[in-house]
C-alpha cells in the first residue's frame, strides 16, 4: 500500500467533543506546516469510536476550523466510511488474536524497560482460552522490536514497538486508531504529520505498521502540550478554553494571533498571513502556558 496523491498534511480531529486551546493550536500548526511546504492539506474526522463520536460535534469541529482561516483541500473524509480499508490493510499484517482483559494487562509481567502501558505479549502463540465464551478476541499487531522516527522539535527518536490492538474485541468490537490512522494516512498522501507530544510515544509502533504495508514513515513535528499556569495539562476544569468560549473574551484576529505567537510567529493576526512566518524550528520546546 504506497500513497495514492502528491504529498499532503492533516489534521485529524476526534469528534468527540468541541475543539478546545490545545486543538486548535495543532491545528493551526498543521495547516502552515503544509501550506509552507507546498503540500495540500486534508481534514479528516477520526470517528471509529462509534460510541463517542458525533456528526454534530465533527460538524461544529469544522466550523470552528474554517473561523481559523484553515481551509483544506477536498471534503473532509469520516472514518466510517473506510472500513473497508482497513479491513483489506489488516490481511496483510501479522497478527494475533488477544483475550486478555484490561485487568489481566495490568497484572501481567513485563519485560524490562516496557512502557507500562505497552501490551506485555501474554497472547502470542497461543489458543483460545476454554473460558471465553462467545467474546469476541482483539485482534493485535505482532510488532515486537524497535523503529525509528524524525521528528522536528525532537530529532531522531527510536521506541519500543507495540503489540497495539488494530481491531478491538469485547462487547463493543470495532476498528482502532493505531490502524485506521496509518491506513488513511497511506491512502491520502500524508507524508507529514505534526500533533501533540502526547502521540510521540506511540510513533515508532505506527512507524512500523507503515513499514509493513510497504510504505515510508512521514516524518513528524510533535508539539508541546499545553499547560496551565501550574504547570498541569490543561483540562476542561480549566474553563474557557474552546472557540466560542474565547469569542466571548476576544476578536478572532487576537486569538489567530495568540496561537500564532505560541508557535514562534509575530506580527500576523491571520492564518494567511502566518504562512511565510512559519518555521517548526521556531516552536519553543518546552510546554505552552495557556494565560489569555
Amino acid at each position: 500500500m504506497g500513497r495514492m496523491y502528491s504529498p499532503a498534511g492533516r489534521y485529524a480531529p476526534s469528534p468527540s467533543g468541541d475543539l478546545h486551546i490545545g486543538n486548535l493550536r495543532t491545528a493551526l500548526a498543521a495547516w502552515l506546516d503544509a501550506r509552507a511546504s507546498g503540500r495540500r492539506f486534508v481534514l479528516r474526522i477520526e470517528d471509529v469510536d462509534e460510541q463517542r463520536s458525533s456528526r454534530e460535534t465533527a460538524r461544529r469541529q469544522i466550523e470552528h476550523l474554517a473561523a481559523l482561516g484553515i481551509e483544506w483541500d477536498g471534503e473532509p473524509v469520516y472514518q466510517q466510511d473506510r472500513y473497508a480499508l482497513y479491513e483489506e490493510a489488516l490481511t496483510r499484517l501479522p497478527t494475533f488474536e488477544c483475550y486478555c482483559t484490561r485487568k489481566d494487562i495490568r497484572e501481567a509481567t513485563r519485560a524490562p524497560h516496557t512502557p507500562p502501558h505497552f501490551y506485555p505479549g501474554t497472547c502470542i502463540g497461543i489458543q483460545a482460552p476454554k473460558e471465553v465464551g462467545d467474546r469476541t478476541p482483539a485482534v493485535r499487531y505482532l510488532g515486537g522490536g524497535e523503529a525509528t522516527i524524525y521528528d522536528d522539535l525532537h530529532g531522531t527518536v527510536t521506541g519500543p514497538v507495540d503489540h497495539c490492538v488494530l481491531r478491538r474485541g469485547g462487547r463493543e468490537p470495532g476498528w482502532a486508531y493505531n490502524l485506521a490512522c496509518v491506513v488513511d494516512d497511506l491512502a491520502q498522501g500524508v507524508d507529514r504529520v505534526v500533533r501533540g507530544e502526547d502521540l510521540l510515544e506511540s510513533s515508532p509502533t505506527q512507524a512500523a505498521i507503515i513499514s509493513a504495508l510497504g510504505a515510508e514513515p512521514p516524518t513528524y513535528c510533535h508539539l508541546p502540550l499545553v499547560v496551565n499556569a501550574a504547570g498541569k495539562r490543561l483540562a476542561k476544569r480549566d474553563g474557557v478554553t474552546t472557540l466560542p468560549d474565547l469569542l466571548e473574551r476576544h476578536t478572532l484576529a487576537e486569538i489567530v494571533g495568540y496561537l500564532g505567537r505560541s508557535l514562534g510567529i509575530e506580527g500576523a493576526t491571520t492564518a494567511r498571513e502566518m504562512v511565510a512566518k512559519y518555521d517548526p524550528q521556531r516552536i519553543r520546546r518546552e510546554p505552552w502556558v495557556f494565560d489569555f
